[in-house]
């Protein structure tokens, strides 16, 4: 099957051909009235009258178009000898008929025709060796000139259809790798998360909340949480859960902003590390939310009055600044910073970039 730059130009051929055909024969055969005697002004009169009506049929059906140029060059050719005129008004039309055919039609067509429209030249004005010649090296060209261009056609179509399917894999590449990513960042915020209360509190550690946490962990890395990725909901009532269930005292205040759904899923994951790094990390047991409308998009600021820490100095393996809440953001078109200091922390989560 031709491909869709091959298509077009097949297409294009198939329209134009014809009227081309058409109109240059009678161009021809307006010159070639001109070039004849007075005496014989009436038969070629006829002749173009004729022509004309031939170039009327190259606009419409293809088939009927074939019947009507071998009626047109055996015309011309008979004519010639009541018109008394040149035998180049004939050559000329037989030439750019033959030349045509070899773009409208394939050989099993074009090659008898043209055989036959030489003949009926040879057979009402003679032997000609070299317009005969001349039919069949341009006849010739013609065809070699358009499997040249057919054959760049597709070459065309070849090179576009291995650079969409080196797109659709590096499509899919990318895809693959944001959902790592993602995974590698949730297994941070749920199965890491869990093990490191197991491992702090040791025996200390309540078993049915260790169970419930992990029952959690499980639902969201099985994706059998069914949160919803494709729908608008408003942010606010997306995060006030994760406030509602943080051991901390949140001091939250949010607008009422609606995003994407795959963009609230991953402002509540980075909000739920950033609430997570205050309870392990600032001893003040309190924390402070804001969520505010920028324009078309959200801003989103965890703080804490902690000691603080140096940012620069976190390891590039430790996924929870980097993983959760930076790379989290990039991956539905927002952004994620993390600024610290003895005053305290602050996290600050934007959608859409900038």
């Amino acid at each position: 099957m031709p491909g869709q730059v091959e298509a077009g130009f097949l297409t294009s051929i198939a329209r134009f051909a014809g009227p081309v055909r058409g109109v240059a024969t009678t161009l021809i055969s307006v010159f070639g009235l001109l070039s004849v005697p007075s005496d014989g002004l009436a038969p070629g009169l006829a002749v173009l009258g004729l022509v004309v009506a031939c170039a009327v049929a190259d606009f419409g059906a293809p088939r009927l178009a074939l019947a009507f140029c071998v009626v047109r060059v055996v015309a011309v050719c008979v004519a010639h000898e009541w018109i008394g005129g040149t035998d180049q008004w004939a050559l000329t039309v037989l030439t750019t008929t033959a030349i045509t055919l070899q773009w409208e039609w394939s050989p099993k067509v074009s090659a008898p025709v043209t055989v036959l429209l030489l003949a009926a030249y040879v057979g009402t004005l003679g032997w000609v060796g070299t317009a005969v010649l001349r039919v069949v090296v341009e006849c010739v060209l013609a065809r070699l000139a358009f499997g040249l261009v057919r054959r760049s056609t597709r070459r065309v179509d070849g090179l576009r259809a291995r650079r969409a399917a080196l797109e659709r894999v590096e499509a899919v590449a990318l895809e693959r790798r944001a959902r790592e990513r993602e995974y590698l960042a949730l297994l941070h915020d749920t199965a890491s998360a869990t093990f490191l209360v197991v491992a702090v509190n040791g025996r200390d550690a309540d078993p049915a909340e260790v169970a419930g946490y992990a029952r959690r962990d499980l639902d969201l890395l099985t994706g059998a949480s069914g949160e919803p990725r494709d729908s608008v909901v408003d942010v606010g009532s997306s995060l006030r859960t994760v406030v509602e269930r943080s051991p901390l005292a949140v001091d939250a205040r949010w607008d009422a902003v609606l995003v994407p759904a795959s963009v609230a899923l991953a402002l509540v994951r980075a909000l739920r590390e950033a609430l997570a790094n205050v309870e392990r990390h600032a001893g003040t047991g309190a924390a402070e939310v804001r969520v505010t409308a920028r324009g078309g998009g959200v801003e989103v600021r965890v703080a804490d009055t902690g000691p603080g820490f140096d940012v620069g100095a976190v390891s590039a393996h430790r996924r929870g600044i980097r993983g959760s809440v930076v790379e989290r953001m990039a991956a539905v078109g927002g952004g994620g910073e993390v600024t610290s200091g003895p005053g305290g922390t602050t996290v600050r989560l934007v959608w859409p970039r900038g």
